[in-house]
């Protein structure tokens, strides 16, 4: 018996990075869908629940922090991992004490992504919602 894959969303701004992480994580053996803004994952999130999802911080629009915050107000609880291109130590922090369990700076790495990953999904939802 087979046990069914687990679904991450990929939240990124950029076709070709959103592109690069859905095989990434699929030949990891995720399920993944891809939205190439944060208004339209928290669209879908509504419908369809990932088990976790990688948000890029800097995106048009709202930005990784509005999502994260917006998911909190909703009390929407899943595993944020807050990927980015320009590693800043205060926003760290600052997504951190948001509710993300993992920062990652790009280019990400196969494994440690992965490893995020599955950190994020042994620690259960996030913390916006109680179990």
């Amino acid at each position: 018996m087979t046990a069914a894959r687990r679904l991450i969303a990929v939240v990124d701004d950029e076709a070709s990075v959103r592109c690069a992480l859905a095989r990434m994580l699929n030949a990891s053996q995720f399920e993944v869908d891809v939205f190439a803004s944060g208004r339209e994952f928290l669209e879908a999130v509504q419908v369809r629940r990932p088990d976790c999802v990688v948000l890029d911080y800097q995106m048009p629009g709202l930005n990784g922090r509005d999502v994260q915050r917006q998911l909190t107000s909703a009390q929407i609880r899943i595993p944020v991992i807050v990927v980015t291109a320009h590693e800043q130590p205060a926003l760290r922090e600052q997504c951190l004490a948001a509710g993300a369990v993992a920062y990652l700076a790009k280019p990400l790495r196969r494994e440690r992504l992965v490893s995020a990953i599955h950190d994020a999904m042994s620690l259960g939802p996030g913390p916006t919602q109680p179990r």
